[in-house]
């Protein structure tokens, strides 16, 4: 039986089966009744898509609907989808899909009323406290995989399409006001995107675990997360159906954003520039260099991954763990390397500079310098 639930926690959170159907609820209790619908370029034409669409017709929300969303979203597209939502005088956003999908919509509600560019707010320092925020638009957030947890974050995550770097833009207010976790909306997930979305929540669960901050309550949560993650992502591999093990998954991946308030680190602060460069998927990149950086930062979490692996029934300590990810890479058939992602050693120079910028870098438990991310990226490779 799959698990129903209602949350406040960060947010409104309407977890279980067939909750779509409250979609016209959620949009009232957010103050939407004239909503843009934000989806990806690979979730426009699929029925599940359109029907959500119907469903808004139906109600007389009169919604227009913006696919022109990038795998990493850049300006171009939230200037587009800025541009739909005035022509079309929108009061909210519906953001449908993955984490692409969502972040964008995220930035399109808070980004259509400001003076500033939105590269003003970067998430540095109090950079949120310019932005103008008393005409933005709520946000109901309805992810479509079980990886990124961007429906309950405060930030998004847009490329810079001539620089290619990732930058992380920030407000509290951007929080969606109502979130709809269906697990009947993942069933229909490629196996590939299924594996490289778990280990994406698998990814923030276990380096906000690791981040240094003081933070017990995201400390907890992390460690919670890669429970759920060890006990219910080989079985959604194993069977694709599995609405309960769909909805553990979803709740890790919410999880696993809630915990990185703590931080992140060197998994996506390598991460970032190959997806930016080479248009990688995010979670699958992030699986392909967990090992390297779970072996480099050893000295500084031996002993707190040891605790983890207690946790989570895993013997050996820290050996049992690392064992543990690399057993779960290969059951969701993760490359070995980035080579095998189409990366190669002639921009090595030129991520490594863009790591050790990435706002991630600073939540390492080691120091990440130019000397050794570059490291890092030749043992990827």
């Amino acid at each position: 039986m799959s698990p129903t639930a209602n949350w406040s926690y960060p947010t409104n959170i309407r977890l279980g089966a067939g909750r779509i159907d409250e979609l016209i609820e959620a949009c009232y209790a957010a103050g939407t009744s004239r909503p843009l619908m934000v989806t990806d370029k690979g979730l426009a034409d699929l029925p599940m898509t359109q029907a959500v669409l119907e469903r808004l017709r139906k109600a007389n929300f009169w919604p227009s609907f913006f696919s022109d969303v990038d795998p990493n979203p850049t300006e171009r597209n939230l200037a587009a989808g800025i541009e739909q939502y005035r022509d079309h005088h929108h009061d909210g956003v519906v953001a449908f899909g993955g984490g692409s999908a969502i972040d964008l919509g995220k930035l399109i509600a808070f980004q259509k009323e400001q003076d500033e560019p939105v590269w003003a707010f970067e998430d540095i320092g109090d950079n949120w406290k310019k932005a103008w925020t008393r005409t933005m638009g709520p946000i109901v957030a309805i992810p479509t995989t079980a990886g990124t947890g961007s429906e309950v974050g405060r930030a998004a995550v847009l490329t810079n399409s001539e620089t290619h770097a990732k930058k992380v833009i920030f407000h509290p207010a951007m929080l969606p006001k109502v979130v709809i976790c269906d697990p009947e909306l993942t069933v229909s997930m490629p196996p590939a995107i299924t594996a490289g979305t778990g280990m994406d929540a698998f990814a923030h669960c276990l380096e906000a675990y690791c981040a240094p901050a003081y933070h017990p309550m995201s400390h907890g949560i992390a460690l919670e997360g890669m429970r759920l993650v060890k006990e219910n992502l080989p079985r959604v591999l194993a069977d694709g159906s599995d609405l309960e093990a769909r909805a553990h998954m979803m709740t890790a991946a919410a999880m696993g954003s809630v915990a990185f308030q703590k931080g992140l680190g060197a998994i996506h602060a390598l991460s970032h520039p190959v997806g930016a460069i080479y248009g990688t998927h995010h979670g699958t990149t992030n699986a392909v260099v967990m090992p390297a950086v779970l072996r480099f930062n050893r000295p500084a979490i031996e002993e707190k991954i040891a605790a983890a692996a207690g946790y989570l029934g895993i013997p050996g300590g820290f050996d049992g763990f690392y064992d543990f990810a690399l057993a779960l890479r290969q059951t969701a058939g993760i490359p070995d390397r980035l080579g095998d992602l189409g990366v190669s050693h002639d921009r090595i120079d030129e991520m490594s500079a863009m790591a050790i910028e990435d706002p991630t870098a600073g939540g390492n438990p080691v120091p990440l310098t130019l000397a050794t991310a570059r490291s890092l990226f030749e043992e990827c490779l």
